[in-house]
């Protein structure tokens, strides 16, 4: 005869755990001791069916309350068989449930997964080792982070029944030292020198399509913005759009005949640059 199993016990819980506490504990544990993660270790296999047994009990309210009213009973044997639905099967020591349709335990595993901007950008394929067996992931072009994708048939196995669940995998795209995604706007900043800004360019920037010449007007201001339309992050089935921002970038150093020259703009210049400003701000 089985003495009492203190299934709370076996899922490190107290008594007034709530289902979601039960929930979460399963599933803990059946990532912790799932035998396909452990082959050939049969403590962690006898451990997971106890884990299943405790979480087919406590996860149904129903049984849950029949088993803390009856747990002190001597035959716990025909206790379990019964509040686990034997069916009219032959009492005896509790056997782990073969029905492939029983609904309450979740085989369903979660894995998060890293991958760089590029990947999400661009889509990628990537392949995973997943319970022994090389699996293809496709990562589609325009992911974010926290999209997930299914692997289906890729969870958690239920010893005795064949039943997998399925593979739930979160992704976290990776931060670009130049681009960012803003909204729907792909960003970046660029760069340009002093002259630059004061006569005027023409240059050649590289896009996820590659290089483009883009021209900067003469007198543009750190802080202005150039907009490519539809040469930015993918969005189902259309493009959005690729803003630069135009970011001064001065020289740590000037010699002395830079020097020299800004002085002789200085002295060409007569009116004060910050004269309107002063006489605005006055209270």
């Amino acid at each position: 005869m089985t003495k009492y199993i203190d299934y709370f016990q076996i899922l490190g819980l107290s008594r007034d755990a709530s289902q979601e506490d039960i929930k979460k504990a399963f599933r803990e544990l059946a990532r912790k001791f799932h035998p396909d993660l452990n082959h050939g270790n049969k403590d962690y296999e006898s451990r997971f069916k106890d884990i299943s047994q405790a979480y087919e009990i406590l996860s149904d309210p129903d049984k849950r309350k029949r088993y803390e009213q009856l747990r002190r009973l001597e035959n716990f044997d025909e206790f379990i068989n019964d509040l686990l639905g034997s069916l009219g099967a032959k009492k005896g020591p509790y056997k782990y449930p073969t029905n492939p349709l029983r609904p309450d335990i979740n085989l369903d595993a979660d894995l998060n997964l890293k991958i760089s901007f590029s990947e999400a950008l661009k889509g990628s394929t990537r392949t995973l080792l997943i319970n022994n067996e090389r699996v293809k992931l496709q990562i589609p072009k325009g992911i974010r982070t926290g999209f997930r994708l299914k692997l289906r048939g890729k969870g958690n196995l239920q010893p005795g029944t064949g039943r997998r669940g399925d593979l739930y995998i979160k992704l976290d795209v990776q931060d670009h030292p130049i681009w960012k995604l803003q909204g729907e706007l792909l960003t970046a900043e660029l760069p340009v020198s002093l002259y630059e800004i004061v006569l005027g360019t023409n240059f050649t920037v590289f896009t996820p399509d590659g290089p483009v010449q883009i021209t900067i007007p003469r007198g543009t201001l750190p802080g202005a913005t150039l907009k490519l339309k539809g040469k930015g992050f993918p969005f189902h089935n259309r493009r959005g759009d690729l803003v630069f921002t135009i970011s001064l970038k001065l020289p740590d150093q000037w010699s002395d005949e830079e020097l020299a020259l800004f002085n002789q703009l200085k002295s060409l210049r007569e009116d004060d640059s910050r004269n309107a400003w002063l006489k605005s701000i006055r209270f």
